[in-house]
This record gives C-alpha cells, sequence and structure tokens, in this order.
C-alpha cells in the first residue's frame, strides 16, 4: 500500500493530476454471494478478495475494504486481511472501513491496529463520541480519516437530519469536522450519494472537505451530484466507492473478467461526468 510522509488528501490531489480515477472498489466478501469455486479454497475470502484485485490492478487508485467481512472470522478472517493487504500492490491505497470511535485509550488502540498494524492509508469514524474519541486517528497525520456525516442507509434519518438549535446535525458535523481539520489537515467526511440535494448543502458549507461518497451502483445513488458537489474548491475529487456492483457482476466468463468490465464501466460513467465539470 501506498506510504511516504505527504498526508493522505495530498497523494490524492496528486492523482487527479494524473487524470486517475476517484473510483475505488469495495471489498466485501460475502460467502453467501461470492461464487462457489472460491468456497472450495483453502482461505476463501483471500482468494475472492485477490482476484478482485487481479482484475482491477492499475485501473484504479485503490480499494475501501470493510473490516466486518473479514473480522466476522474471527482469528482466520482477520489473518485473511492481512493476507489481501500484503497482495495489493504498493502504488495502491486502502480504506479500511471501520467506523470506529470510542474513548480515547480505545480510540488509541484502534488507531494503531488500524494503521501500525493493518497498514491501512485510510479510514472510516464515528463522530458521536466527539473529538478527544478521534484524535488518535487525526495524529496520524500522513492517513486520512473520514468521519462519518450523511450515511447513504434509510436509517440515517433516525439521527443525522435532527435539528440542532435549527441546523441539522449532519451539518453541525460537517461545520465541527471543518474545524478540526483547520488543526490536523487530514480529515474527510463521509457523505452518501444517496442525497444530492444535502451533497450541494454540505460543500457549500464545507468547501475543502473531501468526501467519501458511497451509494454509487446498488443503492442508486447519484453519480452526477456525487461528482459535481463531491469535488473541493481546490480541485479534489471525491473517493466514489462502488462495492456489490463490480465485485458481484453476472455472466459466464471468468470472474476476475467480469470484475475488470464492471469496474471499467464505472471508469467510464465517472469519466462522462468529471468532463461535464468544464463545460
Amino acid at each position: 500500500m501506498a506510504t511516504g510522509r505527504n498526508c493522505f488528501f495530498d497523494k490524492l490531489k496528486e492523482l487527479r493530476e494524473k487524470g486517475m480515477s476517484p473510483l475505488v472498489v469495495g471489498i466485501d466478501p460475502r460467502l453467501d454471494r461470492m461464487p462457489e469455486a472460491f468456497l472450495r479454497t483453502s482461505d476463501p475470502l483471500y482468494y475472492f478478495s485477490k482476484a478482485v484485485v487481479d482484475g482491477t490492478a492499475g485501473l484504479l487508485p485503490g480499494y475501501k475494504i470493510n473490516i466486518a467481512f473479514f473480522g466476522q472470522l474471527g482469528y482466520d478472517g482477520f489473518a485473511s486481511l492481512k493476507r489481501v493487504l500484503d497482495y495489493i500492490p504498493n502504488d495502491m491505497y486502502v480504506i479500511l472501513d471501520a467506523k470506529c470511535g470510542d474513548i480515547g485509550s480505545t480510540s488509541c488502540a484502534y488507531a494503531k491496529a488500524i494503521f501500525d498494524y493493518f497498514g491501512a492509508d485510510a479510514t472510516t469514524v464515528n463522530p458521536y463520541l466527539g473529538e478527544d474519541a478521534l484524535v488518535p486517528f487525526f495524529e496520524y497525520r500522513d492517513k486520512g480519516v473520514f468521519v462519518l456525516c450523511l450515511t447513504s442507509n434509510p436509517g440515517a434519518s433516525d439521527f443525522q437530519y435532527l435539528s440542532v438549535d435549527g441546523v441539522p446535525l449532519y451539518l453541525e458535523v460537517a461545520r465541527k469536522v471543518s474545524s478540526w481539520n483547520e488543526k490536523y489537515g487530514n480529515i474527510g467526511l463521509v457523505v452518501g450519494a444517496t442525497y444530492p440535494d444535502e451533497l450541494s448543502t454540505l460543500r457549500e458549507e464545507v468547501p475543502e472537505l473531501v468526501f467519501l461518497t458511497p451509494g454509487i451502483g446498488a443503492q442508486g445513488g447519484d453519480l452526477e451530484a456525487a461528482i459535481r458537489y463531491g469535488i473541493t474548491k481546490s480541485g479534489i475529487l471525491p473517493v466514489i466507492p462502488v462495492s456489490r456492483a463490480i465485485i458481484y457482476p453476472e455472466g459466464e466468463a471468468k470472474y476476475s473478467e467480469l470484475v475488470r468490465e464492471r469496474t471499467l464501466f464505472y471508469i467510464e460513467k465517472i469519466d462522462e461526468q468529471i468532463a461535464l465539470l468544464d463545460t
């Protein structure tokens, strides 16, 4: 995985300048959905994920890996995750999707596991416990930390739209994260592509925060809005993860070839929207 002293978001800007797609493939290995051939291997999670990497390496800048699909198998699952991370080419980055957030000492342990042991380049965190719970992540200045703001799931409205002095909670989270980022410089927001109007509002409120924008593909998110409102004032594109629509393709061809076809399809769609930014 990518290493270096520059902040993760500096790397994203460099990738944008090189014309690299902002698409990342989400690796969410589900035993109930992967092709049966992988279930017959000695390490299904690893070989399935390896096939995803084999079909997509060189096409995009990185991957978003959800730790839960590995952790559910305990020690063996985490061993598989480490094998996957070691297999990913060094010039690609990994966002380890963990959504952590706990008291300071516990968050410190989470951060060490994610950044030091697994070697992830970025992660996702939950802001519910406040700044002190997230400082252990922020202090890894060369890493990226995406704070949950407005998620793409239907239940997001249960809490994220609650009014705080007349302001929806998700907007208050964005403002708070923006103030934290003035100090640390390595913080972004998770903002679902399923809410185009809110994307526009958030971009106006926080013009420089980088967005991680899930919801494209199986969840039916708005790709045009994700690109148009996702790009920062300084020109950094949002990170756009696509998982199920790419890693569970239909067809008779070799699995890695099907994954490659789906990846190229989304790269083309994203490129079309990027081109519209200049029109």
